[in-house]
């Protein structure tokens, strides 16, 4: 959540203040981001080389 959005999830109260909604879209965005490590954990494969 830092490395993309600079958010520390560990700061006292953060979440609280947050909706579900909130986490959830960014938590989306990091799926869907190239750059974040949780994005290109759970990328698919690329197709085979022929």
């Amino acid at each position: 959540m830092h490395e993309v959005y600079g958010v520390d999830l560990s700061a006292p109260g953060l979440l609280a203040g947050r909706s579900w909604r909130w986490l959830r879209l960014r938590i989306a965005g990091l799926l869907s981001a190239e750059t974040s490590r949780l994005g290109r954990r759970f990328a698919p494969d690329p197709p085979p080389q022929r």
